[in-house]
């Protein structure tokens, strides 16, 4: 399927071309070879394979082509290592993800690492698959690519052949169905020229000096499905990646043909702690909150027994709608809900099927929605609750809300954007301790 291609603008004016694939845990994926990324999708299934197996583990897998490649601006020809992070921080700011896992494929990984050097609040695991810190080491370590940079000066006169010889040297000719798939790939991802200037601008970039400097957690992949690469690959290929396990403080190295199982294990055991200590409950999560408007009215006109019936009914409802929709409930307040989701999407789904429940009855209930990274602590009865920034925000967004609306936070909105919600800008929002304003959205959920 062809992804839904969006943009981000760098900081420099230049477009760059992502696609956003599966819900869940907010992942950046760099481009990989040539500094082609989301085009090697289309075209490559050894890259689709990629993105399925994360998806399939619960994550939301952002890739993108850099500069000058795939549906990205074409007209750059100037490239470095400061063009390449500008890129990739271009489509975190504007997806607005507060942090990330982030994916740094072959010479991606020289931008991923030096973009979490420099910015360590937004990642929150940095996965390196495949990596090396110099590209002219690579050149001389390996005989084909000394033989792609002798084929330099006839890339423009012989492109056919150079993109035969780029995917036999990237894949071997063992099997050249993949093969073929990677020639195509190249040639409609990158011209001759820019593929020149991206290569002669790979020479040039070294992050070694970087490597020690990284803070946060740290996972090194060497890929065992690659096509092409040798069985021994861990002694016969792995020279680079060993080099940069060592020089990272606590890396960890899997070798594995499974990259969403690998990253899963890790992201995950890294938001593991004491039941008693504080901790996240596994990155970004979207709280949902619901509160059933003029409780306290009805229950002074009805009588407490006829009222607690009315809230039985809220509570059975939304009940359903969290098991349906994949909601966790974190705790209820008498007239009201707060739950918590792994998936923006299921959220809103989860907020329209209660709105539409309550729709034709008496009841009216208010919604609200944020997303952010919570933090877990059990209370002294043993039961989990969520804290923090993001769930304060949350409740005070349902507390805008009248009867039968659901309104949602910017974040929400941009977290969901191409999932066929319909939104209405309600302003920015004066918040209740926040010192800033809250751009806020009323999800538009009743069929026109």
């Amino acid at each position: 399927m062809e992804p839904r291609i969006q943009y981000a603008r760098t900081k420099d004016g230049v477009n760059i071309a992502y696609g956003v694939f599966g819900e869940g845990l907010p992942l950046i994926y760099t481009p990989s070879a040539h500094g082609i990324g989301v085009h090697y999708y289309t075209y490559l299934s050894y890259s689709r394979r990629s993105v399925d197996q994360l998806t399939a583990a619960g994550f939301q897998v952002v890739r993108y082509d850099g500069r000058g490649t795939g549906s990205s601006d074409r007209m750059p020809t100037e490239f470095s290592l400061e063009t390449d992070v500008l890129d990739l921080a271009a489509v975190a700011d504007r997806l607005g993800f507060e942090r990330f896992t982030l994916v740094g494929h072959f010479a991606g990984a020289q931008a991923a690492i030096a973009y979490a050097t420099r910015r360590p609040e937004r990642v929150s695991h940095l996965v390196l698959r495949d990596p090396w810190a110099s590209g002219s080491e690579m050149y001389q370590m390996f005989p084909g690519n000394r033989v792609l940079f002798a084929m330099r000066p006839f890339a423009e006169q012989q492109w056919d052949l150079v993109s035969i010889t780029i995917a036999a040297v990237g894949f071997g000719l063992a099997d050249s169905d993949i093969s073929k798939e990677y020639a195509s790939a190249i040639r409609s991802g990158i011209t001759p020229a820019t593929w020149v200037a991206h290569s002669e601008a790979s020479d040039e970039i070294d992050i070694t000096d970087l490597l020690e400097n990284l803070s946060v957690p740290t996972l090194v992949v060497l890929d065992t499905a690659l096509p092409g690469r040798p069985p021994n690959a861990i002694g016969e290929w792995g020279a680079p990646v060993k080099k940069i396990v060592a020089a990272i403080p606590d890396a960890r190295l899997v070798t594995t043909g499974d990259l969403g199982v690998a990253v899963s294990e890790f992201v995950r055991a890294g938001s593991q702690a004491p039941a008693a200590a504080a901790r996240s409950p596994g990155g970004l999560q979207t709280i949902l909150f619901t509160d059933v408007e003029g409780s306290t009215a009805f229950t002074d006109r009805m009588g407490d027994a006829a009222a607690r019936e009315v809230l039985r009914k809220h509570e059975r409802i939304t009940r359903e709608a969290l098991k349906t929709h994949g909601g966790s409930e974190v705790k209820t307040m008498g007239d009201g809900f707060m739950a918590s989701f792994g998936s923006a999407t299921r959220a809103l789904e989860c907020a329209v099927a209660v709105q539409r429940a309550f729709a034709d009855g008496d009841i009216r209930v208010r919604i609200g929605l944020n997303a952010g990274e919570p933090i877990a602590e059990d209370d002294p009865g043993g039961r989990g609750d969520l804290f923090g920034t993001a769930v304060i925000v949350a409740a005070r967004i349902a507390a805008q809300a009248h009867g039968g609306e659901i309104l949602v936070s910017d974040v929400v909105r941009q977290l969901v954007a191409g999932k066929g919600f319909l939104f209405s800008d309600r302003g920015d929002h004066a918040l209740k301790g926040f010192e800033d304003p809250v751009r806020v959205w009323e999800v538009r959920w009743r069929e026109e």
